[in-house]
């Protein structure tokens, strides 16, 4: 029987080795160690530009990954903070964020969320990145620092107890991460403690049918690869309630696996009344 201290570590470790053979230049392949200059075609799946494929910790279903992002947001940052990302979608693309606004993303990976948003939110807007591994910490604060992104910081912890106050942002967004979490009614109830009045979640997660079991889910892939973890429709809506949020909703955006879907979450935390 897997414990929950030993499926977080088989988490961490995918993760790490992810930011591993990214910082080695080993996903350029063939193509120099530039990866500033061009984005080789393996980060979208495609393939090394001289037919070589990625390395074990960076192959990904092509419903995850870089090929998920707008290339107009890909190519203005660096080439190591898309190699990254292992997400199952692009919440800075539905989160409506604004300038001002403080963005906090939950398992910030390389950076390549919180980058953008840090471009979003403007000067006046700040973004903070939460991972609890190392390596990708590291990469992330490399990538900040070669994008110039001054308005972002990345924290060390786990989002099950993020280190952050009370009402303290504006937008929580996530990237294929809440899924892989051991406790999500933990995780939830942190994004609706952090977020001020008013404050919106907006999430890329995978979320199963709700006929599926979890013995189903489990069948359809492995727990690091962000299936067997996964929650149901229902049960993503219901915990949100749970938590306190109000007006959410999970919309399916594409299939990763038979019955499992990549999604967009979204939910509100109420305002003050009275």
């Amino acid at each position: 029987m897997t414990t929950d201290e030993q499926l977080r570590d088989q988490v961490r470790n995918r993760y790490a080795e992810a930011a591993t053979a990214v910082t080695n230049g080993s996903a350029a392949s063939c193509c120099g160690p530039e990866l500033d200059d061009k984005l080789p075609a393996a980060a979208t799946g495609g393939g090394s530009c001289c037919g070589g494929t990625l390395p074990p910790a960076l192959e990904v279903d092509e419903s995850f990954g870089a090929g998920l992002y707008e290339a107009a947001d890909a190519d203005t940052l660096p080439a190591t903070a898309v190699l990254a990302s292992l997400g199952c979608g692009n919440p800075t693309a539905v989160a409506d964020l604004n300038e001002g606004e403080t963005v906090l993303d939950l398992g910030s990976g390389g950076g390549i969320d919180v980058l953008l948003s840090a471009r979003r939110v403007g000067d006046t807007g700040f973004a903070y990145g939460l991972d609890m591994t190392d390596e990708m910490l590291e990469l992330a604060r490399s990538n900040a620092a070669r994008a110039g992104a001054g308005n972002v910081e990345f924290l060390k912890g786990q989002i099950e107890a993020v280190p952050l106050p009370d009402a303290s942002v504006d937008v929580v967004i996530s990237n294929c991460v809440i899924n892989l979490s051991t406790d999500k009614p933990a995780v939830l109830a942190e994004m609706h403690r952090v977020l001020r009045p008013d404050g919106r979640v907006g999430v890329s997660d995978i979320v199963a049918e709700d006929h599926l079991t979890a013995d189903d889910r489990a069948m359809r892939g492995s727990y690091v690869g962000c299936i067997a973890g996964a929650l149901s429709r229902r049960e993503y809506l219901d915990g949100l309630t749970a938590a306190g949020f109000v007006d959410a909703s999970v919309e399916f955006t594409h299939q990763a696996a038979p019955g499992m879907h990549g999604a967009i979450v979204r939910a509100t935390k109420a305002g003050v009344t009275g």
